[in-house]
């Protein structure tokens, strides 16, 4: 299977247990999972924040009141994807803990699924289209190795 290019900016931000965060998250296996959710070639930047700059991020630009566990900011499409993806740390460590699942398998679920978003897939607009976002992230994560993520 041949893989789009991908330039990466991998970004930690003052982060609390960052070795742990980083750890869960080598620039190689953050290329892998990105790369396999591509359908073009992509710029992408992916930021690992704090529940103070995830809550100020979700705040500003989604009007919600906390911190949620990934945002996506997709600039451009087509012909190269151009996006950034934020991940708030202490809420993906408190979401797989709750479903018993790895850091780094947790990770690799919202890094797939955060690309397709920046892609313009979109789990929101209709059941049928939440249906097809969910099982495609399912065979990239299978391709990743990683289990369903949506079977506890």
């Amino acid at each position: 299977m041949a893989l789009n290019k991908l330039q990466l900016s991998l970004q930690f931000g003052d982060i609390p247990h960052a070795a742990i965060h980083r750890a869960a998250l080598p620039r190689h296996f953050v290329m892998r999972c990105i790369r396999h959710a591509l359908s073009d070639d992509a710029e992408i930047t992916v930021r690992i924040v704090s529940a103070a700059e995830g809550h100020a991020l979700n705040n500003g630009y989604r009007r919600k009141d906390y911190a949620t566990n990934v945002l996506t900011f997709d600039y451009a499409q087509a012909p190269v994807v151009i996006a950034d993806i934020v991940l708030c740390a202490p809420v993906v460590v408190a979401e797989a803990k709750a479903q018993g699942k790895t850091l780094q398998a947790h990770y690799a679920h919202l890094l797939v699924h955060s690309t397709l978003h920046a892609q313009g897939w979109n789990h929101e607009t209709s059941a049928k289209d939440a249906r097809a976002m969910e099982a495609y992230e399912v065979d990239i994560l299978a391709e990743l190795g990683f289990k369903n993520p949506y079977i506890a």
